[in-house]
Formats: structure tokens, sequence, C-alpha cells
């Protein structure tokens, strides 16, 4: 059975800028592009698994969920898609910041972007499994240990969802997988260890405040800065939350900012006006694919896999 929803947000509105940090490489067993244009996300819920289809059609946004945990994400469909992301909120800082170099770039990459918001998906142990899994190494490698381990170990997204579309475990069944898939997913012991453990607070993880989120996931052994901005990004839709300690993030923000390349303490002091929408300002950034030269050795993939 199809249930359905209609939501017409109060401004512009891109659902794949919105959505697209809720996607783990091209290859992600949770999310799908359909050719429609459709945007697929196969959740588990707090009510149970569930399918949502999110298209765009004269301005509105229509949702049709599948699964026990279609009535959650049809409720929960406005905080995805950013109806309480504090838009208003950052353009008071914009205000503030005019007449700055900073801020008037920053003004310009958000006019070319109006309809990026900050989605709250509500759901931390399903943020929390890929970031851990993206510590420290490239996208390309983290994204195969995530979809091998979806794949194997989640079940068919319900409803009509595109073939091959899985619901990612429960923190139960992440407490079962065995030390010797984590190592064919291409999973280290180390990062294995820390969604094992984290499995165990689960419950404790998903009913927190989004403003006790971050002590809370950073008392977790293997969870630091990075990784806990990471979650709190995607499960609350958190704009303070920079990515600090990313291998190539301070040079991306520093060299946009300045047209130098600079570390963290570089970045951190450079988004000090823009304090409240940090991370904000970082997602415009990333979106203006401005890069500093590649002069470097590139960071390689390493694979822990048995064959």
């Amino acid at each position: 059975m199809t249930a359905e929803r209609v939501w017409r947000p109060d401004g512009p509105l891109d659902v794949g800028l919105v959505l697209s940090p809720h996607r783990h490489g091209g290859y992600d067993p949770a999310w799908r592009r359909a050719p429609d244009g459709a945007v697929w996300r196969a959740c588990r819920t707090p009510e149970g698994p569930g399918t949502l289809r999110i298209t765009v059609r004269g301005g509105e946004v229509r949702g049709a969920a599948w699964g026990p945990g279609a009535p959650w994400l049809l409720d929960t469909l406005p905080a995805l898609m950013g109806a309480d992301d504090d838009v208003a909120g950052f353009l008071d800082v914009l205000e503030r910041t005019r007449g700055t170099h900073s801020g008037d770039y920053v003004a310009e990459l958000w006019r070319r972007a109006p309809g990026m918001r900050l989605g709250r998906a509500g759901l931390v142990f399903e943020a929390l499994v890929p970031a851990v899994l993206e510590q420290k190494v490239v996208g390309q490698e983290a994204w195969r240990a995530w979809s091998w381990l979806v794949r194997r170990y989640g079940e068919v997204a319900p409803g009509p969802a595109p073939l091959g579309m899985k619901v990612i475990p429960s923190p139960e069944v992440w407490r079962r997988v065995p030390s010797w898939d984590w190592h064919r997913a291409g999973a280290e012991a180390v990062r294995a260890r820390t969604i094992l453990n984290a499995a165990l607070h689960a419950a404790k993880l998903e009913a927190a405040a989004p403003e006790d989120a971050d002590d809370l996931l950073r008392a977790l052994p293997g969870i630091g800065i990075w990784t806990s901005a990471e979650i709190r990004q995607r499960a609350h839709g958190a704009p303070d939350a920079p990515s600090i300690g990313d291998f190539h993030l301070p040079g991306i923000v520093t060299y946009a900012l300045t047209g130098v390349k600079g570390d963290d303490a570089a970045m951190i002091e450079l988004l000090e006006p823009f304090r409240g929408h940090r991370h904000r300002v970082v997602r415009l950034i990333e979106l203006s694919g401005v890069r500093p030269p590649k002069r470097g050795p590139r960071m390689a993939a390493r694979d822990y896999r048995a064959f």
C-alpha cells in the first residue's frame, strides 16, 4: 500500500542539492536517482524499514512511501527537505559580513545556489555508519565498504523500489557482522570496532536532543570532532558543524576565500565571521567547484579485502 504526502516549500528548493549529502557513492544501495528525476531513499526508521520516493512538480514536493516506516518518512519529509533550516539567520550573517571580501564572496555563492537547504534526516545511526567508514580514507574505499556491507546484511527495500535497493541493517545486525566480513568489505578493525560499539548505544543516540548530540557522539571511542560533525550535518541539519580534520576541506575553503591553500587553523579563523552557519558556508564553497591547484601526491585507496 502506498502512502503519499504533498508539501510546498516557502522558497526555492533544489531537491538534488538537499538530498545529495545522504548518498554515499555512485552505487549506494540505500539511495537512487531515477531517470525521471525522482530520488529514492531506503531507510530504517524508528517504526521499521521504509522506502521513500521524492519528486517535484509545479513547485510541490511529492513524497510516496512504503513499508512500516512509511508514516514516519512522510511525517519527517519537510524536515528532510530543509523546512527547519534557519535561512533567515544565515541572511543576517551575510548582512553583518557585507562589504568584506569573504562576506561578499559567500553572498555571491548563495545567490548562485538559492535552492540549497540543510535537511534534517533525523536518523543518527544511519548517518554514523558511513561517517565512520569514511574516516581517514578516500571516498572510493569508504563507499565500497558501505555498499558491500549494506548489500550483504541489509533487507530488501519495501514497495516498488528500484532493483537492488536495500534498507541498512539494524544496530543488532551490525553487531553480528563477523570480523572476516568487515575485512572482505575493506574496513579495518578500528573502524569496525567503532561501529560495533556505537551500535550498543544506538537507542540513546537516536533519542538525544540535537544540542546534546556532539557530546554523546564524541564520548564514544573512535568518534572525534570530524565524525561527529559529519553525522550531525546529516541527522540534524547542523548549520554550524564544519568538518574539522578533513584531508581536503581546509585547502579548499582557504583557497576559495583567500587564494592561498591553508590548514585547519586557517580555515577555522576564516569561518569565524560566519559562526552559526560555518558548515553552510563550507557546503556553498564545495558546490562552487573552486579547488586549489593539485601539486602533491593523491591519497591512494587502500584494500584490506581477502581474495
